[in-house]
């Protein structure tokens, strides 16, 4: 895949890049055939790897083939999913945190995508892996889970911040995004190490910022 084209699977449905996306949507569900993967963390090594533009594509994908989706922006740090999506970033996960009625009645906003809503950041809190690896977390999921049929949640980077590693514990898998040419090797090992200690199910890894070969190019013209 390439660097960020922000919602290309919109943008230019025809491309290579788009293509991609339907061939991650599938790998990923031909890798968890056996398992009943409907929480999906999305995450990366370190900053600037295409997470966000990657879980936003992949999400597009799985809408356009009738799964009804919800996109969580969990990066309570640096959440880019309302730019990407060009919605408001409040009120959104952290409302669900605070308020009651919010749980039963999750501030879901859609998009221009049928069956695809996202559920933004809301107001950032001051200690972010607290609230994630809180019990109302786990209510939160279990009360999207009854609106959709999977739900992509982007997180923070795993060597940026514990917050990957305590949500990846709440999901049924994690997504690794690494960046050719960026991500270093010894990055991507420690994030997998780090998300294992705490028993999570690493289903892949996504390689962005790849080389697009030049026939595959003049095939999509």
């Amino acid at each position: 895949m390439a660097e960020d084209y922000g919602l290309i699977t919109l943008q230019d449905p025809a491309s290579p890049i788009s293509e991609s996306y339907r061939t991650l949507r599938l790998n990923l569900q031909f890798a968890t055939v056996d398992a009943d993967v409907r929480t999906l963390l999305i995450t990366s090594p370190g900053p600037g790897e295409g997470k966000s533009t990657t879980l936003a594509n992949l999400a597009v994908t799985m809408a356009q083939v009738d799964q009804r989706v919800i996109v969580v922006d969990a990066d309570l740090r640096r959440p880019y999913l309302h730019e990407l999506f060009h919605l408001p970033s409040d009120p959104g996960l952290t409302t669900m945190m605070l308020e009651d009625g919010a749980v039963e009645d999750p501030p879901l906003q859609d998009t221009a995508v049928p069956g695809l809503q996202v559920l933004t950041t809301g107001t950032l809190p001051p200690r972010p892996s607290d609230l994630l690896g809180s019990k109302r977390m786990a209510m939160v999921l279990e009360a999207l889970a009854r609106r959709a049929d999977v739900i992509l949640l982007d997180a923070p980077p795993v060597m940026a911040a514990t917050d990957a590693v305590v949500l990846a514990s709440k999901v049924s898998g994690v997504l690794l995004v690494v960046s050719s040419g960026d991500t270093k090797r010894e990055h991507a090992q420690q994030a997998v190490e780090r998300l294992h200690k705490v028993n999570a199910r690493v289903v892949g890894a996504v390689l962005n910022n790849a080389p697009l070969d030049a026939a595959l190019s003049g095939y999509y013209g």
